[in-house]
């Protein structure tokens, strides 16, 4: 179960990725060469429309490939209308972007969905932990939480996700009280049975109104709330907070989250456990569309410097440089892959 839950949740992130591509591509008159799902050799193909839709052997990743993206074309003779190359440099622009925003849709409307059965919890300080840095800092049960160091706060689990990744710092609080606002600072206590600093809040008990309407406007909220997890998750390792055992790869993926979340969910029931998977594709959606929006070579990102160079300057840079480039960062994130693959099966076998 753990192995067909990762696929489904793994293919629905991709396919919505490359399906980005897939559609802008085609508005703009690019012609797509191959779209497929996974990775390897080809277990199943056909050809409709000068396309070829094919399903691969590892189900990890996919991919859109644009006639002459390459560079490959340039060569006398091979160049067609529908060349990569010879659209807009706006038009490859928007293609290549397409699929990180497909990812963001994606988690935006599995959010709108989740809350609808799951409500939100307000940023309410329904309980405090007894002598904690809250309490001293004057807090009182009932407190809702505007923002922690100037940073607009909306849900309960944003005040977690700050807890988590705080190093005991001093933190400057805004909250409300029966409609007078207030600030106060405090400075976070060492918990020895937690491992890390708390802020001395304990739990909320107060449900959002995210039924109808309102929906909509809680979906933005838990989605913002998984980019900021991601992006100042991504920091924290770039700072070095993050040890390897933290860091999970495909394998880690399907077994410590998927594997063990389901595990768990399943003595709730079916709901509990679509929830759960729900909230585990949002984030995975997130990160894939954060991950590709890097600058880094071969990936979205990447691309995207490049063309935005080209934008500014005019003229684009030579194919056969680029492609060099992009080649590069393929060969580095597939022994990325190969690492991240040992570190899982390493922490596997340590636990």
């Amino acid at each position: 179960m753990t192995i067909i839950l990762f696929i489904l949740i793994f293919g629905v992130v991709v396919l919505s990725h490359e399906f980005g591509h897939f559609l802008l591509a085609k508005l703009n008159g690019i012609h797509v060469v191959e779209f497929s799902v996974g990775m390897g050799p080809t277990i199943v193909s056909l050809k409709k429309r000068d396309t070829k839709y094919s399903v691969k052997l590892l189900p990890i990743g996919g991919a859109c490939m644009f006639e002459g993206e390459d560079g490959r074309t340039l060569k006398e003779g091979e160049r067609s209308s529908g060349s990569f190359l010879d659209a807009g440099v706006w038009r490859r622009i928007s293609t290549v972007l397409a699929g990180p925003i497909f990812n963001f849709l994606l988690a935006y409307l599995i959010a709108v969905v989740i809350v609808n059965i799951v409500p939100s919890w307000e940023p309410v300080a329904s309980q405090l932990t007894e002598g904690g840095a809250a309490m001293e800092a004057g807090l009182r049960p009932g407190d809702r939480i505007l923002s922690i160091n100037g940073e607009r706060i909306y849900l309960y689990d944003e005040i977690l996700l700050f807890s988590r990744m705080n190093d005991g710092k001093e933190v400057a609080i805004r909250y409300e009280r029966n409609g007078e606002k207030y600030e106060t600072k405090l400075t976070p206590q060492w918990d020895e049975e937690q491992g890390k600093y708390m802020l001395g809040i304990a739990y909320s008990t107060d449900f959002a109104e995210s039924k109808r309407f309102g929906s909509f406007r809680y979906a933005w909220y838990e989605m913002r709330y998984s980019v900021k997890a991601t992006y100042k998750s991504l920091w924290m390792l770039l700072q070095g907070r993050v040890g390897r055992e933290d860091v999970s790869g495909p394998v880690g993926i399907a077994v410590n989250i998927v594997g063990k979340t389901y595990a768990t969910a399943r003595q709730y029931g079916w709901e509990t456990v679509a929830v759960s998977m729900l909230n585990i594709t949002l984030l995975l959606s997130v990160n894939l569309g954060i991950l590709n929006l890097l600058p880094v070579p071969a990936l979205d990102g990447g691309r995207l410097v490049f063309l935005l160079v080209e934008a500014v300057r005019g003229k684009p840079i030579p194919p056969e440089r680029e492609g060099r480039v992009h080649f590069i960062g393929l060969v580095f994130f597939m022994a990325l892959m190969a690492y991240l693959v040992l570190n899982d099966l390493m922490n596997i076998f340590r636990a």
